[in-house]
């Protein structure tokens, strides 16, 4: 039987809206090969996930070296060196004052935790997130989640979630335009404290750029208005780099782009260029607020993904990935936005480094032309290049390559564009 057919079979797949019908047989650099022979460049990056690329030889061959000598041990039981390497390393690379992790194997696991320390530090109950965000499918994490698409059929949800306006200047909530605007959705977030809490408030959990919600780029001034409103409100920001993080928008962490410093930071996805880990990182003054049994997690700062995660932050600074997204990055944005004058299909055109969103419309009314974002997707993948699709209204392609992306690679990725939007405009 073969691996579709198994699929079918004996794996749940009802909430997927459609599979991609390629088989994953080997990968390697920017390039994934289906077992058909077929070779696409891999602008997905299976979600943001394989930075330094598929395979990087330094990050398996680290990873080996470990399962020879231990697999696992649980790294909250007994001392891991691999662990502690890990989390020192993630000290000396994060923005501010952020000094101590704790470890579990993904994404939605550290926002959990986060918000749990965020709560036991502040001695607060309650939580603001961003509309249109995404932060995770657990109960908890779906609660600050603001998007109704990834939400429905699976509450009722944690109360004490307040949700601010995304900061989406394409489609602003209030109807304004940037910079006239003098960002009113960051400002905004005062009135959320003040009417839509009960002055409760633990934390704001917001990523640098939202992905899912469709390559969402805050004007520049935004965080340090919404972090500045937070703490004088008595709450903390816990920031999201799952996504963002380890290079993918041209530094390190997005966050440091809009000149201030998370109280704790999240992350995952790109940490370990593939294996499964994830992390957040607090304060010293946070970090006493979890007293024995509060948290825990099996699997979390397995010695293998950790030594993944040290090979792999090294070939981020040795090679200078952070640097290489940015400047690939301005290549494919300069592309793209020749794209947008010549399409009118394409409504919109942002992102930071090398994670780009292009939003397609219908009309000068910007209704969001999903059905031409998934037609454009698959005959994407017909050309051989993989790309995203998101967006809240499922209309935004997503370019989010690996770091090491070439030039020439970049170059076929616009003129596989330029065919497809041809095609279906």
């Amino acid at each position: 039987m073969d691996t579709q057919k198994l699929y079918e079979k004996y794996l749940i797949t009802s909430m997927v809206a459609g599979f991609e019908p390629v088989i994953a047989e080997k990968a390697f650099g920017c390039v994934m090969t289906g077992a058909d022979g077929k070779e696409y460049i891999d602008c997905f990056s299976g979600i943001a996930v394989c930075n330094a690329g598929h395979g990087h030889p330094k990050v398996i061959a680290a990873a080996k070296k470990q399962m020879e000598q231990l697999v696992h041990c649980c790294s909250y039981v007994y001392y891991s060196p691999r662990t502690a390497e890990l989390a020192k390393q993630l000290s000396e690379i994060s923005p501010g004052d952020l000094t101590k992790s704790f470890f579990s194997c993904s994404g939605a696991e550290a926002i959990e935790g986060a918000m749990r320390i965020a709560k036991q530090h502040t001695k607060r109950k309650e939580l603001v997130a961003l509309s249109m965000s995404f932060h995770g499918r657990t109960a908890g994490t779906l609660s600050i989640t603001g998007n109704r698409g990834r939400k429905k059929g699976a509450g009722p949800y944690l109360s004490g979630i307040a949700f601010a306006p995304a900061p989406y200047c394409y489609r602003c909530p209030f109807r304004l335009t940037y910079p006239a605007c003098g960002c009113a959705c960051a400002h905004y977030l005062d009135d959320v404290l003040k009417y839509q809490t009960a002055g409760d408030v633990a934390a704001f959990v917001a990523e640098p750029v939202l992905g899912e919600g469709g390559i969402i780029v805050p004007p520049r001034e935004y965080y340090t208005i919404a972090v500045d409103i937070i703490k004088k409100d008595g709450g903390v920001f816990i920031c999201d780099e799952v996504q963002t993080g380890f290079g993918r928008t041209g530094t390190m962490f997005a966050i440091e782009q809009y000149d201030v410093e998370p109280d704790i930071m999240c992350m995952a996805k790109g940490i370990a260029d593939g294996f499964p880990l994830s992390a957040f990182i607090v304060k010293d003054a946070i970090a006493q607020a979890f007293t024995p049994g509060d948290h825990l997690s099996t699997f979390g700062g397995n010695p293998v993904s950790c030594a993944a995660a040290l090979a792999n932050i090294e070939v981020m600074l040795s090679e200078k990935l952070p640097d290489a997204a940015f400047q690939r990055g301005e290549q494919l944005m300069k592309g793209l936005h020749a794209l947008k004058e010549k399409y009118p299909l394409i409504g919109d055109v942002r992102g930071k480094g090398l994670m780009m969103g292009i939003e397609l419309i219908s009309n000068t009314e910007k209704t969001p032309a999903a059905d031409k974002a998934k037609k454009a997707r698959v005959l994407c993948r017909e050309h051989g290049v993989l790309v995203g699709l998101g967006g809240v209204f499922a209309n935004v392609l997503r370019l989010q390559p690996p770091l090491i992306i070439s030039e020439e690679q970049a170059t076929r990725v616009l003129e596989t564009l330029n065919a497809v939007f041809s095609e279906i405009s």
